[in-house]
């Protein structure tokens, strides 16, 4: 019996990716291995979004190569991404969930009781009922992640997932993903809040200005940055 074709790990080969005349990605070689979350560290506009869509598959780079578990090309059936104003459907929580599951391929008669598993994994057992669109900031967040979840993904791209959240809605948003990630699953995000890359990562990758300025261990980047703008970075100065 052939084993499961996975997608990692994900390796940006030299990866450019251009508008117009501008690089919003020049040259960035990363490999993304199983293991602890990746957290992708920088200031606004160096290309950490831009980065989580290539690796996730939704955008082509203008020159480079993305490679899935040694593969070219493969099509995001393992790979979920939630954005960070996720957009709630016109529906219940369980009607969200249960769109997810239909169109990930999950069988009818099974989608209730995923739909329960899902709720209690993101701690929003009981909200099944309500709209959608009537949760808090914190609370959609947490049900765009049991969305992605229904895809069983092998590997999770978070874009800043606790921006503009209060401290109690970033915590329960930080538990979940804590979580997801003890469950095995690959977590690949970003943040600007070095306090959450330091609770969170297992793996830092500090990019600006479309590149990989530095990436190693978490404990390891926030001793002892190798580079300069890590260091001004790691000490609150702005990068410009």
């Amino acid at each position: 019996m052939r084993a499961p074709a996975t997608d990692l790990p994900i390796v940006l080969q030299d990866i450019s990716y251009r508008v117009r005349d501008v690089a919003i990605l020049d040259r960035v070689s990363l490999e993304l291995a199983p293991g602890s979350p990746t957290v992708l560290i920088g200031p606004n506009g160096g290309g950490k979004t831009t980065l989580m869509r290539v690796a996730m598959g939704l955008i082509e780079p203008t020159a480079g190569q993305v490679s899935f578990g040694g593969r070219i090309g493969a099509p995001p059936t393992r790979r979920a991404i939630v954005f960070q104003r996720p957009v709630m459907l016109r529906r219940s929580v369980a009607g969200n969930l249960g769109y997810a599951l239909a169109s990930a391929g999950i069988a009818r008669a099974d989608r209730a009781a995923r739909v329960r598993e899902l709720l209690n994994t993101v701690g929003l057992a009981g909200f099944g009922e309500r709209s959608a669109r009537r949760l808090s900031g914190g609370e959609q967040q947490r049900l765009a992640l049991a969305r992605a979840l229904a895809r069983d993904p092998e590997v999770l791209f978070l874009d800043e997932p606790t921006a503009s959240l209060d401290p109690a809605a970033t915590k329960a948003v930080e538990d979940v993903i804590s979580g997801i990630a003890a469950h095995g699953i690959k977590v690949v995000m970003s943040t600007h809040d070095l306090g959450e890359a330091r609770r969170l990562a297992g793996e830092i990758v500090l990019i600006h200005r479309g590149r990989v300025v530095e990436s190693s261990p978490a404990q390891e980047f926030f001793a002892n940055p190798k580079t300069e703008e890590a260091r001004r970075f790691v000490s609150g100065e702005l990068l410009v």
